[in-house]
């Protein structure tokens, strides 16, 4: 792995200082091209305007048209956090406008994803009048068809690329549509739905229906629903450009301030976190994976409900319940985890220095519902997109395989897939997603096939250079900044997908280590006569045979610590190489 340093314009550096800004933070900063203090803020009134985002108008006259007239909507949500985030955020907000509004899931092992002709079947049961779509259906041609022939009008909230041809839906809002000019491209389909909703508001306002008897409160406040908003933004891995990351902060300074949904507040319970310190990455790897669990294992019903009830006791019993399911999840995973590993490495159980470009997985055994996270493994060990598939069913029909895919920087993950269908038109089945995480169905006879074609289609749209693993990190770090205040400031900053957390490099002395847990290294550092305690995870040590002195090079994060209720600064290692 190449160690590489971020660069950053020293101008900008001195201007976030002059600002006000701590020096550790102006540079950090400065290397993700932040020129002002004022493009950090995440006041809601910095938000891009809903009317840039094409067709928002349109689907608020449509639900107000439907609210007017009492008409039933439903939502059809996908089974992930962001589709379970989205449908809470309109559930709550439709509701709190005075329409009659419920919600439908397909079952991810037999339905799959999105609006598929069955689930409308399933849906007309319901007897709606309008189907919403959160998180899917800019793929759906063939569902909204259905819907349109059974008289059920059609709108679709959806962020993922289309294909070439858009389903024929009374409305279509998805800032990745063509002819959409909003500036925000990265927009995650719970940001979708927020924006219609605060379209809505804006067509009902001005209709005034706020100042009748029904709504004695006046307008209903969007801004609670932003906690959701920033939940579903993170766990996405969407690009947190400048209005994503407004959402998001607004989002933590609800539940820090104790005004979080009861859901997400029993989510960080039950895995004893304070919501009053909450972080993004609580959002990413607390509350999330939690959330997606009921989506990969069981019926994201049970999360929707979490996040829509505002009964502590209500939501407790669902966050126990999404917890276990986590846990199973887990499980399920280390034993996918394992089989796959065997599978990529060589003979002598090390991994090949030179992968293909593009790597397809499969075991017969392994659960259609966790092959996501498994590929995200694998393609972090292996440094380059993988797909794993599992066993499944499409549409009643035996004898197919359903992957998911994720990719590395460099890649266009749907665009490759598009190329490998333009190659071979009938290979893939369905297919869909984005630049970094992509799903397909494929029949399980075709996979040799289609692992030959995925090789070949990611080898000539990959540079060679993409294909060399790095890590940026943001260079050395003054040992008087070992401290437990700035290891909290880096904590309390939003970071995620595109806007990476600070990862230092500097070299140490390494005074002792050992194993910790079966499978930790456990270190004391030593720099400038400073003694630092630091962590490995999921590393075997440090050879230090030949090493001059004992030092290291080590590209870490600085973390806090708490241990019975004592906080201290810990460096989290991430990568690490002997000084020879």
């Amino acid at each position: 792995m190449q160690i590489l340093t971020r660069p950053y314009s020293e101008a900008d550096r001195i201007a976030l200082m002059r600002g006000g800004m701590h020096p550790v933070l102006a540079r950090v900063y400065a290397a993700r091209r932040i020129r002002s203090i004022t493009e950090l803020e995440t006041d809601p009134a910095r938000l891009l305007s809903p009317k840039l985002l094409a067709h928002t108008e349109d689907a608020a006259r449509l639900l107000a048209d439907a609210i007017r007239d009492r008409k039933r909507i439903l939502i059809v949500a996908d089974y992930d956090c962001d589709g379970a985030t989205a449908c809470a955020v309109g559930i709550r907000a439709l509701r709190s406008f005075g329409a009659e509004v419920d919600y439908l899931v397909p079952n991810r092992f037999e339905l799959g994803y999105g609006l598929s002709p069955e689930l409308v079947d399933i849906a007309a049961t319901k007897q709606p009048d309008l189907i919403v779509t959160v998180d899917n259906g800019i793929a759906s041609v063939e569902g909204v068809a259905h819907a349109n022939a059974l008289g059920i009008a059609t709108l679709v909230t959806d962020h993922h690329l289309p294909g070439a041809e858009l389903p024929a839906a009374a409305c279509i809002v998805n800032p990745n549509q063509p002819g959409c000019a909003f500036p925000s491209k990265s927009l995650a389909g719970v940001g979708v739905m927020f924006y219609v909703m605060l379209a809505l508001r804006a067509e009902l306002r001005m209709r005034g229906v706020f100042k009748s008897a029904s709504f004695p409160g006046g307008e209903p406040n969007l801004s609670a629903l932003t906690d959701l908003v920033a939940l579903g933004t993170v766990a996405d891995v969407v690009q947190l450009d400048a209005n994503n990351r407004i959402l998001v902060g607004h989002g933590l300074k609800r539940l820090r301030s104790g005004k979080g949904k009861a859901g997400l507040v029993a989510l960080m319970q039950i895995a004893g976190r304070d919501p009053r310190k909450a972080t993004a990455f609580d959002f990413g790897f607390i509350m999330g994976p939690r959330l997606n669990a009921a989506g990969r294992l069981s019926d994201m019903g049970l999360g929707i409900e979490c996040l829509i009830t505002d009964d502590p006791a209500r939501a407790a019993n669902c966050a126990q319940q999404l917890d276990a399911l986590n846990s199973e999840r887990r499980t399920i995973e280390g034993g996918m985890l394992e089989e796959a590993m065997a599978a990529v490495v060589d003979e002598r159980g090390e991994l090949p220095e030179t992968p293909g470009a593009g790597v397809s997985l499969f075991h017969e055994t392994w659960h259609q519902g966790v092959v996501g996270i498994l590929a995200s493994r694998i393609k972090d060990k292996l440094h380059r997109p993988v797909i794993a598939f599992a066993r499944a069913t499409e549409g009643g029909i035996a004898g197919n395989l359903r992957g998911s895919g994720r990719s590395i920087s460099g890649l266009h993950l749907r665009d490759c897939l598009d190329l490998v269908s333009k190659r071979e038109p009938d290979l893939i089945l369905r297919f869909g997603g984005h630049a970094m995480a992509a799903g397909l169905s494929i029949r399980e006879a075709d996979l040799a096939r289609f692992t030959a074609a995925f090789e070949a289609a990611a080898a000539d749209m990959i540079a060679p250079a993409a294909l060399q693993k790095t890590l940026e990190t943001d260079g050395e770090l003054e040992s008087a900044y070992f401290t437990l205040e700035v290891a909290q400031m880096m904590d309390d900053q939003i970071w995620g997908q595109g806007f990476p957390p600070p990862v230092f490099c500097d070299t140490f002395e390494v005074q002792a280590q050992r194993i910790v847990g079966a499978k930790h290294t456990k270190l004391l550092l030593a720099k400038d006569g400073r003694r630092i305690e630091a962590i490995w995870f999921n590393s075997p040590g440090i050879p230090m045979a030949g090493a001059r002195g004992n030092k290291i090079r080590a590209a870490y994060r600085l973390s806090v610590n708490e241990y019975n209720g004592l906080k201290s600064v810990q460096v989290n290692v991430e990568q690490a190489e002997p000084v020879t």
